[in-house]
Order: structure tokens, then C-alpha cells, then sequence
């Protein structure tokens, strides 16, 4: 069995090589291309050495195929993975601070608020010009599988404008279900659930066990976890209101809502600062900066260090490999995938990005019908649809307004700004981010006027209510494992720590 895989962005070391892992791990794909492309050549080579290693010395005869020119990466591949972060880190800093200025505090910023819109910006413009290199030289039947985020918006736009059959992938699900299983004492395979909503903001509207419907217990069963109780005070307390857990980390939900985290002194009764994953501000970012500082730092090491092993047994839990599996051997798969929602969940618009339950085998990746969300998981959901619907669209045409109304519908954004406020914020970020928003070219002429004659709305500098400092190379070296541990991992919060006291 042979086809071709491109990933896109394989600079992204914690994706790329776990992906590959788990591709090479099926025994029937031992002869696969692959391709590896990225505009950053220092990464590109660094990756291509560690999983070229991985691959040697798992006695395979693949040789990877790196290079700088994405289409060539393109041509003729049939499965195509997109892991990339367009603006880099450095654009993620301006997605973080600027919004600060104006009392906006995201952990993360990467799927909606300011942060999350302005990436999809970024994202959208270049993931269409992907697109169009996959349908010129791409195999014909091919499927993007994207783990970019804004996961929903950027699979909106390349199913809906790109012309390019794509599923939305993310761990999000696998990891509130480990969570609900441990609240409960059980193992993670002993607990089924349904899980169904949008990207980042899916519901567990069933949890069983043995045949017995726990989901009426899960609000007990996580108040009373010693870890839990302490660590998920926004995802409980959303629970406790709305009747369902929210698949996304308790950081990630709180800057998805208005409620949490728009007055900064009572940020911290939400959060707990044991992970960042629990709230920190911009903890995403400091995570990613140290993980990528330390792999440029230590990668001689990562050479030394025995190679990834090729197993079923040290299989990863990334729904890619597991789909791709099941479109050529048959092999049944079942996962949750952000696909187009074509009237799987009733109450949700067609047009948009659900995820939901779905099977893969020979005859394709069929949805089950969910019928409606509760009442009041359909309206969180159907909020956040808004904003990604007016962001997609501002990306796609360059319309400012829309993005400025994205804006202000956004739930934390509305929360804390006003709209002058909102206006000015968008004109800076604009500016900052030019050279990745060439859609916005004379909306960015427009707002340098602006900024430059004024009057301007006084901002503030602010650290936000839990910014903990980057680590320097030199502190991360008193923990090397960990170190290394956050640089390779795709989920950067999989362990978390205990609560902090």
C-alpha cells in the first residue's frame, strides 16, 4: 500500500514528528511517501534529521522529502496534515499584547477573542493560497487534515472557499474525556461518551458507564475531586448553569465567554496557576516560546537520545492517522471531527464548523445525525458561530468592517470594551500585523492615518491579572525533562500539574 502524505508547516516539531509516529506505526503503511514542507528552513531541517533518524532506526526504507517549495511538497499527495502557525510566535506576541492595552486578558488567544480573530486573519489568507496549490497539484480525490487554529474558521473557509475537502482535527475531546473518567475513578476506555458542539466549545451530552447514565452526576463528581474542584472553576461553574462539561481547558473556556475574565481583580478567583493551561495569561504563548527556545537549544541532544519507537503499542491518541487508517485498510475508526455541519446538529447554522461524533472506513467519513443541542449550549455555540462567520468573511474580502463587527460580538471583547475602543484596538493590530494581512492593505493605510492624527482612546500597559515570565534556556535546564517534555508534545497540557496552592 502506497500514497503520499505532505505536511505542511513540519517545522512544528510536537505535531509533525508524534503524526508521523503514529502513521508509521500501521503496519500496512510501511511504504508510504512523505513530504515535509515549511517556510522556515533552519526548523524544516531540524525536524527532517530527528524523524528521518526515527525512521532508520525503526528499519524503514522511507526517505522523507523535504524542501522549502510547497508545491512540490504538494505533488501527488493524497493526505495532506497542515500544522501551521502563520505569523509565528511573533505574531501570536502581538495577538496577547496588544489586546492587553485595552484591558482584554486571553490565556490563549488562538480560536476566538482578539487574539483568535486576528490569527484567523493571518491563517485564512494563506490557508486559501494552500488550498489552491493542493487543487492544482495535489491528487485529485485528496483531504486536507487540519490542525491549524482558529481550527473552525480556517476549515470554514478552506471547505467553503478553498475548494479543498477538509476535516478539522484536535485533541480537545480525548482530553475532557480522560478528565471525566479520572473524576469518577474509572479508566478512560470504560466510560463512553457523545460529545457535540463547535470546535473548543463541544458539550458531553452523554456519559455512560456500563450501560449507566452518569452525565446527571458529573457536576458532583467534579466538585468533589480534590484536583479538579480547584484547577476547573470556570468549566464547572459552566456546568452548573448550562447542565453539560465543556470539552476545552478551563483557561481556553474563560476567554470564550463574557464572564470570567473581564474584570481583571477577579480573574484569579476563576483560574489556578499550577498549569497554564488553567488560566495564566498569555500561558500559550509562554509555553510555545520556551518549548521553541529549548528545541533550538538542545536539539544536539534530541540525536543522542534513543529514536521514537514504531508500534501500535506507542500509538498517540491524534485522530489523523487513525482516519487515514480507516479510509485504506476499512478498518473502522470512531472520533470526534470538525466537518461542515449539513443539519447534523439541527439547532446549529448548516453553513458552520460542528464538531461531532464520526465513523471512517473504506466508504468514507459518515456523521451521524445529533439532532438539537440543549437550549443553552446551542446559544453559546451559536454566538461564537457569529463571530467565526463575520471573521471568515472579513478574511476573505478584506472588509474591515466586518472584522471590526466580528469584534464586537466577540464575547470578551464586548465584555470589556466599548465600541471606540474596539475601533482603535483593531486599527493597532492592523498595523502590527501588516505583513501578514496583505487582504487589508487600504483598510492598514486607513488606520496608520488614524493612530498618527488622532485623538487617541488613552490605553494602559498591563501585564494582565497572571503573567508568569518566560523562562530563560538556563531555567529550563534545571528541569530538562520537562523542558523537553513541553517542546515535543502536540498537547502541551496532556500532564497536568497539581493545583497550585
Amino acid at each position: 500500500m502506497s500514497f503520499k502524505i505532505t505536511f505542511i508547516g513540519a517545522g512544528s516539531i510536537g505535531f509533525t514528528r508524534g503524526l508521523l509516529r503514529d502513521m508509521l506505526a500501521v503496519p500496512e503503511f510501511k511504504n508510504i511517501e512523505v513530504a515535509f514542507t515549511d517556510i522556515n528552513r533552519d526548523n524544516l531541517e531540524m525536524v527532517t534529521q530527528l524523524c528521518q533518524r526515527d525512521i532508520d532506526e525503526n528499519g524503514l526504507k522511507i526517505t522523507i522529502q523535504a524542501t522549502t517549495d510547497r508545491r512540490e511538497a504538494l505533488e501527488n499527495a493524497k493526505y495532506i496534515f497542515s500544522v501551521v502557525r502563520i505569523g509565528g510566535l511573533e505574531a501570536f506576541k502581538y495577538d496577547v499584547d496588544i489586546p492587553l492595552k485595552y484591558g482584554i486578558d486571553q490565556c490563549v488567544g488562538d480560536t476566538l477573542c482578539a487574539g483568535g480573530i486576528m490569527y484567523g486573519q493571518r491563517g485564512i489568507h494563506e490557508m486559501l493560497a494552500i488550498c489552491k496549490d493542493i487543487r492544482e497539484v495535489a491528487a485529485s480525490d485528496c483531504l486536507l487534515l487540519n490542525y491549524a487554529n482558529p481550527m473552525a474558521m480556517i476549515t470554514w473557509a478552506c471547505n467553503h472557499y478553498g475548494g479543498v475537502q477538509t476535516i478539522g482535527l484536535c485533541h480537545g475531546v480525548q482530553g475532557g474525556h480522560r478528565q471525566i473518567a479520572e473524576a469518577f475513578g474509572l479508566k478512560k476506555k470504560d466510560v463512553d461518551i457523545i460529545c457535540a458542539g463547535i470546535n473548543h466549545q463541544t458539550w458531553y451530552i452523554s456519559v455512560k458507564h456500563e450501560g449507566e447514565d452518569l452525565t446527571p452526576k458529573v457536576l458532583e463528581a467534579f466538585e468533589q475531586h480534590p484536583e479538579f474542584s480547584k484547577t476547573e472553576k470556570v468549566r464547572i461553574d459552566m456546568l452548573k448553569r448550562f447542565g453539560y462539561y465543556s470539552t476545552e481547558s478551563n483557561g481556553h473556556l474563560s476567554e470564550y465567554v463574557p464572564w470570567y475574565r473581564k474584570r481583571p481583580e477577579e480573574i484569579n478567583e476563576w483560574i489556578d496557576l499550577g498549569s497554564w493551561i488553567n488560566g495564566e495569561t498569555g500561558g500559550y504563548l509562554r509555553v510555545c516560546t520556551e518549548g521553541r527556545n529549548w528545541f533550538k537549544t538542545d536539539f544536539p541532544n534530541w540525536l543522542k537520545e534513543p529514536a521514537l519507537e514504531y508500534s501500535l503499542e506507542k500509538r498517540g491518541e491524534e485522530h489523523g492517522s487513525y482516519i487515514i487508517e480507516g479510509l485504506e485498510t476499512g478498518r473502522v475508526y470512531r472520533g470526534h471531527f470538525n466537518v461542515v455541519n449539513n443539519g447534523v446538529i439541527s439547532n446549529l447554522p448548516n453553513d458552520a464548523i460542528i464538531e461531532a461524533p464520526g465513523y471512517v472506513d473504506r466508504n468514507g467519513i459518515n456523521m451521524p445525525h445529533i439532532g438539537e443541542l440543549p437550549l443553552g449550549c446551542a446559544a453559546v455555540c451559536n454566538t461564537s458561530i457569529s463571530v467565526q462567520r463575520l471573521s471568515v468573511e472579513a478574511a476573505i474580502s478584506g472588509n474591515d468592517q466586518l472584522l471590526r463587527q466580528a469584534m464586537m460580538i466577540d464575547p470578551l471583547v464586548g465584555a470589556v470594551c466599548n465600541p471606540p475602543e474596539i475601533w482603535q484596538l483593531v486599527d493597532e493590530m492592523l498595523i502590527a500585523q501588516e505583513e501578514w494581512l496583505p487582504q487589508f492593505s487600504e483598510a492598514i493605510k486607513s488606520a496608520k492615518e488614524r493612530m498618527e492624527n488622532g485623538p487617541l482612546i488613552a490605553t494602559k500597559e498591563y501585564a494582565g491579572a497572571a503573567r508568569i515570565k518566560v523562562k530563560s534556556v538556563e531555567e529550563m535546564a534545571e528541569d530538562r525533562e520537562e523542558a523537553r517534555k513541553n517542546a515535543s508534545e502536540a498537547d502541551k497540557a496532556q500532564e497536568r500539574p497539581a493545583a497550585s496552592k
